[in-house]
């Protein structure tokens, strides 16, 4: 039982812990007391990766007060305490044969989310991410995703403003057997619907019709060609924030088991894939 663990003040009588597997910049526990189960959480700010603890924790209270993420029972600096919840982990093969579900779910979740978050507005716009790591970064080889980033910025389309998750990797859907629960609020803020779909189905390797099929449960209709264009484009910026997210964190953490390299080769691979995928359906970008 690490001391930090054990001088938490929210337990009821002793304490056991377990460390959980997971966490790309977070180092995770499930411990049990004599109230029950529950996950600690051990993660600072990380102005590199625009996270501020404070906005995470209050966004994963509005998230369980909205009904979509398990219940926050202390929060401190560098350190969160949520409810456990007995479920499953989702894979990329979950989230690929559940598009409807989770195109109504983020639907709901864009919808009701708003009227539950507090303080200053924060705005994920992924593309102005991807200009500052790119600048973090400040390699000359990554130097023409500059521009490959603007032409997908300019291929955007006016949205609603909504209240998103921004981190839609399978592993942060559980599902308990009757319901979906969404983990891990470090990126949520306000932007618009299309960096949660193109995250979802960029990060799952989603098809044409297994996208196409969460596009038209989110929207209840099926898109049209302006707004399909701009969700292939944002699928590229969100595999190029993947990537960009890996290097920058190998150049300032050190999680045990995490190869932030080799996460940023794998994600290379897919965003190139992406990207000519993208230019052969809609034009070679800039």
């Amino acid at each position: 039982m690490p001391d930090r663990i054990a001088a938490l003040p929210c337990w009821t009588g002793q304490p056991r812990a377990e460390r959980l597997p997971g966490g790309l910049s977070n180092e995770i526990w499930k411990v049990t007391d004599d109230a029950g189960a529950h996950v600690v959480r051990f993660g600072r700010d990380y102005p590199f990766h625009h996270v501020d603890r404070a906005r995470e924790a209050m966004s994963a209270r509005a998230a369980h007060e909205a009904g979509f993420a398990p219940a926050v029972e202390y929060t401190a600096p560098g350190v969160m305490v949520t409810a456990f919840v007995t479920a499953a982990t989702w894979t990329d093969a979950d989230v690929r044969a559940n598009p409807d579900r989770i195109g109504t779910f983020l639907a709901r979740f864009h919808r009701e989310m708003p009227a539950r978050v507090s303080g200053a507005a924060f705005l994920f716009w992924p593309f102005h991410v991807n200009r500052d790591y790119l600048r973090q970064l400040n390699r000359p080889g990554l130097a023409p995703w500059f521009a490959i980033n603007a032409a997908l910025e300019a291929a955007q389309v006016p949205l609603p403003l909504i209240f998103g998750h921004n981190d839609l990797l399978p592993a942060n859907f559980l599902h308990d057997g009757n319901r979906l629960w969404l983990i891990d609020y470090e990126y949520a803020g306000w932007g618009n619907c299309l960096f949660d779909l193109a995250g979802v189905a960029s990060n799952a390797g989603m098809t044409a019709e297994e996208s196409a099929a969460l596009l038209s449960a989110y929207l209840g209709h099926a898109p049209d060609s302006g707004f399909r264009r701009a969700f292939d484009a944002m699928q590229v910026a969100a595999l190029l924030r993947e990537y960009l997210w890996a290097h920058v964190s190998a150049l300032h953490l050190s999680e045990t088991g995490i190869d932030y390299p080799t996460y940023a080769a794998e994600n290379l691979t897919r965003l190139r894939q992406s990207l000519d995928l993208f230019q052969s359906q809609h034009g070679k970008l800039p």
